[in-house]
C-alpha cells in the first residue's frame, strides 16, 4: 500500500467517471484538497496584476508593457484551455494534472529569473498555459460528485479558485513590496514543484471518458459550441462578466499607485485580501443552483455587477471614502462574477456527461479570451478616460449579460427533465406526459413518451 502523503490524505482508490462508488471517492477531505489545489494553481496567473508598477520600474519599461506580463498569462491560460484541457477526456487525470503542475513550476522559475520584459512575457504565457489544471479538476470532480451534489461540489472548488485569484493579488502585492517583484514568482515555483508529487499520489485513478485522437478532441470543443445553445450563452455570460472583472483588477493597481492615492503594490494586495471574503458565497450559490437551477442565479449576478460598477465609481474621490468604495465595490464584483461562474459551469456540466472536459474547454477558452480582452481594455480605458471609464466598461458588460438573459428563448428546465411522469415536481405539482431527455451524443433534446 502506498504511503500516506503529507496532510493526512490517503491515496484515492481507483475509480471510473461513472462508477457507483464515485460519491464515496470524492469525500469532504479530497474535495477541499482539490479546492486548495485549484486556488494554488490559478493564483499563478493573477499575482502579476499586483506587480505591474514594480515590474515597470525595475525593468524600465512602460506600465502598458509591464501589464503584458499579466495579459500574456491570461492569453496562455486561454491557449491551455483549448490545447490541454480536452486531454482530461483522453488521459488519466492523475498523470495529466501532476505533469502540468510540475511544468508550471518550471515556467514560474523562468519568469522569476527573467532578465528583461520579453522573456518575462514569454514565461508568463507558458505558466498560463500549464496552469489550466483547475479546469481539468473541475469536470473530473463534477463527474465524481454525481448529479445531486454537482452544484455544491462545483461551488466548493470555485471557492478555492476564488481564494486563489484574490489572495494571489494580496500575496503578489505584499511579497513584491517587501522582497521585490521576482520573489512572488520564485515562491510560487517552489510551491508548484512541491505540490506536483503530492497530486501524483492522492488523485483518484480515473478511466478516460474518450479514446478519440487528439486533433478530433480539439475540434470537438468548436463543434460543441456550434451545437449547444446553453454552452454558447454560458460562454457569453462569463466572457463578459470576467472581462469586466479583469478590467477592474488590472486598472485598480494603476489607480491606487497613481497620484490620487499614491500607495504601493502592498495596498493593492490588501484590497484583494478583503475581496477574498467573496469566496464564502460560492458554496451557498452552488446549493442554490442545485435547488433552483442556474437560470435563477444568472440575472442576480448581472444586477450585482451593475451595482458593483456604481459603487466602484466612488473610488475616483480618493482618500478614505474612495478607498472604502473600492474595497466594497471589488468585494461585490468578485462575488457576482464567481457566483455566475458556479451557475454557468453547473449548466454546461449537465449537458453531456461524456464530454465534460471538452465542454469546459470551450467555456473556459471563451471566458479567458474575455478576461484577456478585459485586461487590455481596462488599461486603455484608464489611460484615456480615467477610473470612471473603467467603471463604465464594467457596467456595460454586466448590462450585456442581463439583456441577453432577459431576451433569451426559454429552454426546458433540467430539473423538470429529470422528474419521471407522475412524480412530484419542484413546484409542488406533478409532471405528466412527455419527459425531456438529452441524447448522449447529440446536441438537441429528444422527446420520449
Amino acid at each position: 500500500m502506498p504511503p500516506t502523503p503529507p496532510g493526512g490524505l490517503s491515496p484515492a482508490p481507483p475509480s471510473g467517471p461513472s462508477a457507483a462508488s464515485d460519491e464515496a471517492v470524492l469525500g469532504p477531505r479530497l474535495t477541499w484538497f482539490l479546492a486548495l489545489t485549484c486556488g494554488v494553481t490559478v493564483a499563478n496567473i493573477y499575482f502579476p496584476q499586483a506587480l505591474i508598477p514594480l515590474i515597470a520600474a525595475s525593468l524600465r519599461v512602460s506600465e502598458s508593457t509591464a501589464a503584458l506580463a499579466a495579459t500574456s498569462a491570461q492569453l496562455g491560460y486561454a491557449a491551455g484551455m483549448f490545447l490541454l484541457v480536452p486531454l482530461g477526456d483522453r488521459m488519466p487525470h492523475r498523470r495529466l494534472i501532476a505533469t502540468l503542475t510540475a511544468l508550471t513550476g518550471a515556467g514560474l522559475l523562468a519568469a522569476g529569473l527573467a532578465p528583461d520584459a520579453p522573456v518575462l512575457i514569454a514565461a508568463g504565457a507558458l505558466v498560463g498555459a500549464t496552469t489550466s489544471v483547475p479546469q481539468i479538476i473541475l469536470p473530473m470532480a463534477a463527474g465524481l460528485a454525481g448529479e445531486r451534489r454537482r452544484g455544491a461540489v462545483t461551488g466548493t472548488l470555485l471557492s478555492g479558485l476564488i481564494g486563489g485569484i484574490l489572495l494571489a493579488r494580496a500575496f503578489g502585492g505584499v511579497a513584491g513590496a517587501q522582497l521585490g517583484w521576482r520573489a512572488p514568482y520564485l515562491i510560487a515555483a517552489v510551491v508548484a514543484l512541491l505540490l506536483a508529487p503530492v497530486l501524483a499520489v492522492v488523485l483518484p485513478v480515473t478511466a478516460p471518458a474518450s479514446r478519440e485522437r487528439y486533433p478530433r478532441l480539439l475540434g470537438e470543443a468548436v463543434r460543441l459550441l456550434r451545437e449547444e445553445p446553453d454552452l454558447r450563452r454560458s460562454c457569453l455570460y462569463q466572457a463578459a462578466m470576467f472581462g469586466g472583472f479583469s478590467a477592474a483588477w488590472t486598472a485598480v493597481a494603476l489607480l491606487i499607485s497613481g497620484p490620487r492615492y499614491g500607495l504601493g503594490a502592498q495596498a493593492v494586495g490588501l484590497v484583494a485580501l478583503v475581496g477574498a471574503a467573496s469566496m464564502v458565497c460560492t458554496p451557498v450559490v452552488g446549493r442554490r443552483v442545485d435547488r433552483a437551477g442556474p437560470d435563477a442565479v444568472t440575472p442576480v449576478c448581472a444586477l450585482a455587477a451593475l451595482a458593483a460598477a456604481a459603487v466602484l465609481a466612488g473610488g475616483s474621490a480618493g482618500g478614505a471614502a474612495g478607498m472604502a468604495a473600492l474595497v466594497a465595490g471589488m468585494l461585490l464584483l468578485d462575488a457576482a462574477v464567481q457566483s455566475g461562474q458556479v451557475a454557468n459551469q453547473s449548466r454546461i456540466f449537465a449537458l453531456r456527461p461524456e464530454a465534460r472536459a471538452r465542454l469546459n474547454t470551450a467555456y473556459m477558452t471563451c471566458s479567458f479570451l474575455g478576461g484577456s480582452a478585459g485586461s487590455w481594455l481596462g488599461v486603455r480605458a484608464y489611460e484615456r478616460f480615467g477610473w470612471a471609464g473603467v467603471c463604465g466598461l464594467v457596467a456595460a458588460l454586466a448590462a450585456l449579460v442581463l439583456a441577453r438573459h432577459v431576451l433569451r428563448r426559454p429552454s426546458p428546465s433540467p430539473a423538470s427533465a429529470a422528474v419521471p411522469p407522475g412524480s412530484p415536481s419542484a413546484a409542488g405539482g406533478t409532471v405528466s406526459g412527455a419527459v425531456e431527455e438529452r441524447a448522449p451524443s447529440r446536441g438537441p433534446l429528444r422527446r420520449r413518451r
